[in-house]
């Protein structure tokens, strides 16, 4: 239970920082045009008080909300009920207009994007970029390496939506390559910016793996600086648990040692010998007594 809440954390730390790159960079070379102001809530509360978690939310320049959705497979008529949901609890709870783009890595030629229900009509952006060949920006990527040029920002960045695109490796076998070239291209970027690379790559192994697949993912990431920076905010927080869990235990101790006291000096102990039965110092044991006599 303690090991699924700290990876909860270690994904929900995960995705926020890619959240901040995606809406940086690369929802322009998706075709998602605006300018983005700030990152908005991804959860909802209905009446019922059931909670709706959306995958990112995006606030643009115009005040309108932009919802980002993922899918590895086809969006089927239940997603977008789904997506209508979402987008209704979030106009009414935040006044605001929601367009849904659905990031789908499947490769179904056509994807449903429309929902006609009564009156009617309900819409989602599918966003996909089976036309470009993840093979062609890995070799492209290998060829100046080779040559011994110095990869620079806008090399790495197409290698955040390999794993959108069309090519011979599966989309696992992308995202462990796109890690390893990042790694070995660190200097390019500043530290923060390389962990937000590594955060999306690892979004997108959340998001379209499965759990085998996703432990290799794991596995990579955890030699990164996104890996880094989840142990030690892991350990940061193991501590503080730790903490609050020994003080926890220190007055359960203490609680019991005093009970115990006066339990024995009821019965007729002198202090010294409870000061003995109970291994503390005599001093210890009348302020325990002098406590009690004054309650």
């Amino acid at each position: 239970m303690e090991k699924e809440k700290q990876e909860i954390h270690h994904e929900d730390l995960a995705l926020k920082t890619a959240a901040q790159y995606f809406g940086e960079e690369l929802m322009p070379l998706m075709g998602i045009s605006g300018a983005i102001a700030l990152i908005a809530p991804t959860e909802s509360v209905k009446l019922e008080a059931r909670q709706m978690y959306q995958d990112f939310n995006y606030v643009m320049a115009d005040n309108g909300w932009v919802h980002l959705e993922f899918e590895s497979d086809s969006i089927t008529l239940e997603d977008l009920r789904r997506f209508r949901e979402y987008e209704a609890a979030t106009s009414r709870a935040h006044k605001v207009a929601v367009t849904t783009c659905v990031i789908c890595s499947s490769r179904v030629e056509r994807l449903k994007t429309e929902l006609t229900e009564g009156i009617n009509v309900y819409r989602v952006r599918a966003i996909r970029m089976q036309d470009q060949d993840a093979d062609i920006v890995f070799s492209q990527l290998k060829e100046k390496q080779e040559r011994g040029e110095k990869l620079r920002k806008a090399d790495l960045v197409p290698l955040l939506l390999t794993p959108l695109m069309s090519g011979r490796l599966s989309v696992t076998d992308r995202i462990v390559k796109s890690l390893k070239i990042l790694q070995k291209e660190e200097s390019a970027v500043t530290e923060l910016e390389m962990e937000k690379m590594q955060a999306v790559l690892y979004t997108f192994a959340d998001k379209f793996l499965n759990a085998r697949e996703l432990e290799r993912v794991k596995e990579m990431i955890a030699m990164t600086r996104l890996g880094k920076m989840l142990v030690e905010d892991g350990f940061k927080q193991g501590v503080e648990r730790g903490i609050e869990q020994g003080i926890g235990q220190g007055m359960e101790r203490g609680i019991a040692l005093t009970k115990r006291i006066l339990r024995l000096s009821a019965s007729g102990c002198a202090p010294e010998q409870i000061a003995r039965d109970c291994g503390i110092g005599l001093k210890e044991v009348n302020h325990i007594l002098k406590e009690d006599d004054e309650l």
